[in-house]
């Protein structure tokens, strides 16, 4: 997506071990409008796959999976990192290793909004080493709901990720910007 990689050549700032800081673009700033046209990609390229439900993780991944659901019409659920006193009953609950908090990160989501046998797309903020989306692959799963693929608006190809993924589920997998490598003040987008 051209306008998202010329924000990130523009913006990006590589702070080191393989941390990429976009935070006037996605995790703290929003531009609703590249957001919207982001939600339209990510939508245009899961076309034709049969969607009921997409799943996130709190709280970066909210904006782009809210775009992409407007744009398909379906619900968006998102892993709370903390459990509220309204979430009652039963919850599927995974974990995650966090890259730029370190520790481990809760993903809980009640069991409420997520239904064995529907479609469920994943979307999330950055595809790095993979484990985020594949803690909410196996909230999926536990749920008895059917993966049908993930879409994320940045992947760093160098941290191994999407062979992560694939070595575990045969879904598709769509990246609006992909990034090769990062050293120094140099990030390296794939133009595709």
């Amino acid at each position: 997506m051209k306008a998202l990689i010329e924000r990130i050549r523009a913006e990006g700032v590589n702070l080191g071990g393989g941390i990429l800081k976009v935070d006037s673009i996605i995790n703290h700033q929003l531009d609703p409008a590249l957001m919207a046209d982001m939600g339209a990609a990510i939508a245009a390229r899961f076309n034709g796959t049969p969607v009921d439900r997409i799943l996130t993780a709190e709280i970066s991944g909210i904006a782009p999976a809210l775009m992409t659901g407007i744009e398909m019409n379906v619900p968006v659920v998102y892993a709370r990192k903390r459990k509220p006193i309204t979430m009652s009953g039963p919850v599927f609950l995974e974990t995650a290793p966090s890259h730029t908090k370190g520790g481990e990160t809760l993903l809980l989501v009640s069991a409420e909004f997520l239904h064995a046998g529907e479609n469920v797309l994943i979307i999330d903020d950055f595809l790095a080493t993979g484990q985020t989306l594949q803690a909410l692959a196996r909230i999926v799963l536990s749920a008895k709901a059917n993966l049908v693929g993930v879409g994320v608006v940045v992947e760093k190809t160098f941290e191994g990720g999407r062979a992560a993924m694939q070595a575990h589920y045969d879904v598709p997998i769509h990246a609006l910007a992909t990034i090769s490598a990062m050293e120094g003040d140099t990030i390296t987008v794939r133009d595709d």
